[in-house]
C-alpha cells in the first residue's frame, strides 16, 4: 500500500529525518511513536504529500508520488488519502453530512453521489439523527466521527491520521480506537497513526518507533537510552525497518 524508501528532510541545518525506509501493508493498522521532535508529523505529511522530502521516494497504491506536479498530487491527495486530525477542522458553517460530503465536490462527484455514500457513512457511525447538526451542535466524539466519515468519503486507500484522539475524554477515545478496527474489518481500511497514547499505539497491528529521525527497534532504544553517548550506535544508523 505504502513504500517509503530512503526519505531524508531537513529544516535549514536541522534534519529531521535520516534516511526512512517503511513498508505499509493494504488493511494494517499501524502507529508510529516517539518523543516529541522525532520526527513523527514530518513524516506523516511528507507519507500524505503535503510537504516533499529532499531525497527518497514514496510509492502510494502503486503510483510513485514523488515526482508527481502540484496539480497532480493535490488531485491524488483528495482522492486516496484521508486525513484525521486531533482538532477535527470541520467548517463551522456547515452541517455535519455537508462538511463529509465537502472532498467529494472537490474530486467532481454529483451532489446526489455525495449525499448518498455520506449518508451511508453517518449510518456507519450511528450518527444518522446528528446529520443536520453543525459542530457547535456536537459532542466532542461526534465531531471526531464526523471528520472520519469525511476522511472516508472518496474511498481513500491509506488514512493517516495525526494524534486522532489526543483531544477525547477516555470513553470517545475508546471508541473512536475501535472504530479504526470496525473499518479495517469491513472495508479493508489502511490507517496510518501518529500517536502519543500508549494503548492505542498497544493494540494497533505494527508500532514504528522513530527517535531522532530515524526508525529504531525496542532493542536499540533500550541500548541508546543506556549509552552515556549521545552518538548514533551502528544499529541506529542502519535504520531497521519493523
Amino acid at each position: 500500500m505504502i513504500e517509503i524508501r530512503n526519505i531524508t528532510k531537513s529544516f535549514g541545518s536541522l534534519q529531521v529525518l535520516k534516511g526512512i525506509s517503511l513498508h505499509i501493508n493494504k488493511g494494517e493498522v499501524v502507529s508510529i511513536v516517539g518523543p516529541s521532535g522525532a520526527g513523527k508529523t514530518t513524516l506523516l505529511q511528507i507519507m500524505g504529500t503535503l510537504d516533499k522530502p529532499d531525497q527518497g521516494e514514496i510509492v502510494i497504491d502503486g503510483i510513485d508520488v514523488s515526482r508527481m506536479s502540484t496539480k497532480k498530487l493535490s488531485d491524488f491527495r483528495n482522492t486516496h488519502i484521508g486525513f484525521i486530525f486531533q482538532f477535527h477542522q470541520l467548517l463551522p458553517e456547515f452541517t455535519a453530512i455537508e462538511n463529509i460530503m465537502i472532498p467529494a465536490f472537490i474530486a467532481g462527484k454529483s451532489h446526489r453521489e455525495a449525499k448518498k455514500k455520506a449518508e451511508e457513512l453517518l449510518s456507519f457511525m450511528g450518527l444518522t439523527d446528528r446529520a443536520s447538526h453543525k459542530p457547535n451542535e456536537l459532542s466532542g466524539g461526534e465531531k471526531q466521527r464526523v471528520a472520519v466519515a469525511r476522511a472516508l468519503i472518496n474511498n481513500p486507500a491509506v488514512v493517516l491520521a495525526d494524534e486522532p484522539s489526543g483531544s477525547l475524554d477516555t470513553k470517545n477515545k475508546e471508541e473512536l480506537h475501535q472504530l479504526f478496527f470496525d473499518l479495517r474489518d469491513k472495508f479493508g481500511q489502511t490507517f496510518v497513526i501518529v500517536t502519543h497514547d500508549e494503548e492505542l499505539a498497544r493494540i494497533t497491528d505494527r508500532t514504528i518507533h522513530l527517535k531522532d529521525g530515524i526508525i529504531i527497534d525496542a532493542a536499540t532504544e533500550a541500548s541508546a537510552s543506556s549509552s552515556e553517548s549521545s552518538a548514533p550506535t551502528a544499529s541506529e544508523t542502519s535504520s531497521p525497518n519493523e
